[in-house]
């Protein structure tokens, strides 16, 4: 992959590796485009490759034996799909497809595994494990303790990390079958927080006005995994980069 380096990838996993382990694995990286409903891992399926996510949006699905779903996770520049066949597992009962169209780089299951021979990658592959592990249990816990209201602003601060971009592709169907609640419901809320000037939005799109009273509404139920994250994974950034992580966080990296 001539001009490719670790300096200049967007996909922070990538750039957190050990300079000698992602010099082994840079030569066998694609980058691929990454259009909306692409599948990254099948339910059931070998997980013959992972992606790393340079841009857009992947949501991890799970999915019962009569075709309903709920989100269960989100993914992406922070991270990875396909991260199961780090605990030895060769297919999941969860989907992974991209929701909002991006760009990412494709490395073979096998290649990927390699990595594991490098103690400090793998340590850090591993924590990355304990993220999602930590967002999908904040995840059963937004659903059980807390309101559709507060749930949606919640899951809009998540686009919001990793889309990186205050006007979001996102449409009302989507963000209803994201939380598994009725379309109509997920319309109320828009407009109540609309009328809150924390957002505008229009079909097929949200824009963040106020990212401050999306945090206020979320409340205790978005930060954990966010702030887990940070502390195990976050990388030294440039001040232009910590500032502007700053003020997408209202104050706060994450």
């Amino acid at each position: 992959m001539s001009g490719f380096s670790q300096r200049t990838t967007k996909n922070r996993l990538l750039r957190r590796l050990p300079q000698e382990a992602f010099d082994h694995i840079a030569p066998h990286l694609k980058p691929v485009d990454l259009p909306v409903r692409r599948s990254l891992v099948e339910v059931a399926q070998p997980i013959e490759h992972v992606y790393f996510i340079e841009s857009g949006l992947a949501s991890m699905v799970a999915v019962t034996s009569d075709d309903n779903g709920v989100e269960v996770g989100q993914i992406g520049y922070e991270g990875m799909s396909g991260y199961p066949v780090l605990l030895g597992m060769d297919r999941t009962p969860i989907r992974t497809l991209m929701q909002v169209p991006g760009s990412g780089l494709r490395l073979s299951t096998s290649c990927f595994l390699s990595l594991l021979r490098n103690e400090e990658a793998r340590l850090l592959l591993l924590r990355y494990v304990h993220t999602r592990e930590v967002q999908l249990a904040h995840s059963a816990l937004a659903a059980a303790r807390y309101s559709v209201h507060q749930r949606l602003a919640r899951w809009l601060l998540m686009c919001h990390d990793r889309l990186r971009m205050d006007d979001m592709p996102l449409t009302h169907d989507f963000l209803a079958s994201m939380l598994g609640v009725r379309r109509s419901g997920v319309t109320d809320h828009l407009h109540i927080l609309e009328g809150m000037h924390a957002i505008k939005a229009t079909r097929g799109n949200v824009q963040i006005l106020n990212r401050r009273i999306l945090l206020d509404v979320a409340g205790g139920c978005y930060g954990a995994p966010e702030a887990e994250y940070e502390r195990l994974i976050g990388e030294d950034l440039s001040a232009h980069e910590k500032s502007t992580r700053m003020r997408a966080a209202g104050g706060s990296l994450g």
